[in-house]
């Protein structure tokens, strides 16, 4: 008579937050083997944003989960595009399939709804938990697990990750001496609204200390995107579309066609503040921390998003198949492999905002001369500030489905 087999061990994972780097994480785990849960507080996945583009880096990284073409399929901008004046004259002309051909692949510009979307397809019904606000108790060790807290009861985890935002109180457990993120001295606004009538090609506009962004997405509609110098905290006295039309209702076609358009209960603000102070780690114990979490930066070089996906993608490589899984070890080849490139670019984005945000006339007239005499060099000189960025590639080929596992 044979005898009974005991049951697999569950190798359990615990993602803390269903934002764009959490449910990748969760994607990049359940394909490596492990049972997954994501603790989302929020009552649904409706993503709090309007866009986020896609750089060829995450592109690649959302290939080894199989996903990277179905991305690739939102792809908007076919043409020419660039950075202008308010006035509307060029400061440099940038070209799409210039981009796609240096870095292999596209930037793709969707509605973080759609990608969402996308992500949470790839995972088995279940998996996402929405109204189930949660905290890092105990970030464990190499001979006891994680606990994480919910209003249900305690979960044990193998493996924590914490997904969970530029406040993150993770980071705050297992770094309590941090000081955590500092205000960047700029405010953002967001905002989709229908197409305009007249065509406009996709562009990136820098004033004195503020700059606009109009970009196509597939389904026709446009993102737009802004930033100022302001106080921290400082809201419009009125609303906020009133507030842009303040200070970019005279700018060039079509940003008062974009703001004639925009709904002001639909128009988002939120101050920018980013860690410039690294961590020591980006991990602890058995708890990892993701994206925001670990590394907010200014969206100045678009990469925010970008390199959660990195992320979790590494994060699923270096745990490696569950049952050889070493905490100490793993997760310190992932610190090893994300902290000196994110810290690298936290600081790259902040010069970088910091450039785009010059008020002084004779400084933003010497930056305006200097983007013109770059880019008359061709788009391949512009193009190569995204060397080392957008050229990345994950550390390992795809890995299989675990549904077409036997």
């Amino acid at each position: 008579m044979p005898q009974p087999t005991a049951a697999a061990p569950q190798h359990r994972a615990v993602v803390l937050g269903a934002g764009i780097g959490g449910l990748t994480a969760a994607v990049a785990l359940h394909r490596r083997g492990w049972t997954v849960t994501v603790l989302e507080r929020a009552a649904d996945l409706a993503p709090v944003g309007a866009g986020i583009g896609l750089a060829p880096n995450a592109l690649r990284a959302l290939d080894v989960l199989g996903l990277g073409d179905r991305v690739r399929a939102l792809a908007a901008w076919q043409g020419d595009g660039g950075m202008r004046t308010p006035d509307g004259r060029w400061l440099a002309r940038t070209d799409a399939r210039a981009a796609a051909a240096r870095f292999g692949d596209p930037l793709v510009l969707l509605h973080r709804a759609t990608l969402v979307e996308i992500l949470a397809s790839a995972l088995p019904a279940g998996t996402v938990r929405t109204a189930a606000p949660a905290a890092l108790a105990h970030p464990g060790d190499p001979r006891t697990p994680a606990r994480i807290t919910t209003p249900d009861g305690t979960l044990e985890a193998e493996l924590a990750v914490a997904a969970d935002g530029i406040r993150s109180a993770a980071r705050t457990v297992l770094f309590p001496g941090h000081p955590g993120p500092r205000y960047s001295g700029c405010t953002t606004w967001r905002l989709v609204v229908p197409a305009p009538a007249r065509p406009f090609a996709p562009h990136e506009t820098w004033g004195a200390g503020r700059l606009w962004g109009t970009q196509p997405l597939k389904d026709g509609r446009i993102y737009a995107y802004a930033m100022a110098a302001a106080p921290a905290g400082a809201h419009a006295p009125d609303d906020e579309r009133a507030e842009l039309l303040r200070l970019f209702g005279d700018w060039h076609h079509p940003v008062p066609e974009i703001l004639a358009a925009a709904d002001p209960a639909r128009v988002l603000r939120h101050d920018v503040h980013h860690l410039v102070d690294p961590l020591p780690a980006h991990h602890r114990g058995r708890t990892a921390l993701l994206g925001d979490a670990a590394h907010a930066m200014m969206p100045s070089l678009g990469q925010g998003g970008n390199q959660a996906v990195e992320d979790a993608v590494v994060l699923a490589h270096h745990a490696r198949v569950p049952a050889a899984f070493d905490p100490d070890r793993d997760l310190a080849a992932y610190t090893a492999d994300r902290l000196p490139r994110t810290t690298a670019l936290v600081r790259k984005a902040a010069r970088t905002g910091a450039l785009t945000l010059v008020t002084a006339r004779p400084a933003v007239a010497l930056r305006d001369a200097l983007v013109r005499t770059v880019s008359r060099l061709g788009p391949g000189f512009v193009l190569r500030g995204f060397d080392g960025i957008a050229d990345w590639r994950p550390p390992a080929a795809p890995d299989p489905d675990p549904a077409r596992v036997s």
